[in-house]
């Protein structure tokens, strides 16, 4: 298709649950679209055969890189680590940052990767029943040029688009929206736990707070979140919405006249308290 030839063979690394999803939407779309993990090869069901785990042959197949790996580590990894995309001499022209990091982090990357490799934020809100639809909301930072030239792929993977400026910008976007949605995920649940101790019907609750002042995005799409029930650990989406909120703090300690407030640590200190949820 058009398109694929002016944008180039699309590498997503990180095929996880938003990932994987990200380059299926690619894919049936039309783009020439391969996938890397760490992973094994078994885990990626359907889109196995497009998974190419040797980082070397990756990098030199790849045009464009969207990176959706979980954390500031795996990310330095994929670039400069043993996996070293942005190392080798045949590597991808283009990075696209879809992990949620540190904005300071991504503003480190614009210097550390080489001056003929491209490179924006794109994070992503949406869970991963909207990456399966392609209804995820991307907020992209870079410049104009790139960001006009990789359209055509975020319309793909979303339903909303959101130019937020410079390099970095997107990012600072998310952990901003990502603070808020952490503090709907902290309320919900406590109210769960709280209808519970006073046999108040969960399932009730949650159709009254959706008509009412209650209502946010973790509460009323609670069935359709895939991890909403989860109990926290460091490793799991709990533990990734802890690391979120420490990104937006990340980024805001470095402003000086910008105060911390007692509701910084009582999220980070109520995400840490969650236990699964029993909701039928």
């Amino acid at each position: 298709m058009s398109e694929s030839k002016s944008v180039g063979v699309i590498g997503v690394a990180g095929c996880g649950t938003m990932g994987l999803p990200m380059a299926q939407r690619l894919h049936e779309a039309g783009y020439e679209v391969w996938g890397h993990d760490v992973r094994p090869t078994d885990d990626f069901g359907e889109f196995a055969h497009r998974m190419i785990m040797d980082p070397a042959e990756f990098a030199r197949r790849c045009d464009v890189v969207i990176s959706v790996v979980r954390d500031v580590k795996q990310t330095r990894d994929l670039l400069f680590g043993e996996q070293g995309l942005a190392t080798r001499d045949e590597r991808p022209t283009t990075f696209v940052c879809s992990s949620t990091l540190t904005p300071h982090f991504i503003r480190d990357l614009m210097v550390e990767l080489p001056e003929d490799m491209a490179f924006m934020d794109a994070p992503m809100s949406g869970a991963p029943y909207r990456a399966r639809t392609g209804e995820l909301s991307f907020m992209l930072g870079g410049p104009e040029a790139l960001v006009d030239r990789l359209m055509p792929l975020f319309e793909v993977m979303g339903s909303e688009q959101f130019r937020m400026g410079g390099t970095s910008m997107g990012m600072t976007t998310k952990v901003l929206n990502n603070y808020c949605a952490a503090a709907g995920v902290v309320a919900t649940r406590r109210v769960m736990s709280m209808a519970n101790a006073l046999d108040l019907d969960k399932r009730a609750l949650l159709g009254v707070m959706k008509q009412s002042s209650g209502s946010n995005w973790f509460a009323d799409n609670i069935d359709l979140i895939d991890w909403s029930k989860e109990g926290y650990a460091p490793t799991n989406t709990m533990g990734i919405v802890e690391k979120d909120v420490n990104s937006a703090l990340d980024a805001v300690s470095r402003v000086e006249d910008l105060d911390s407030w007692p509701l910084d640590d009582a999220i980070l200190d109520a995400l840490r308290r969650i236990e699964p949820l029993d909701l039928p």
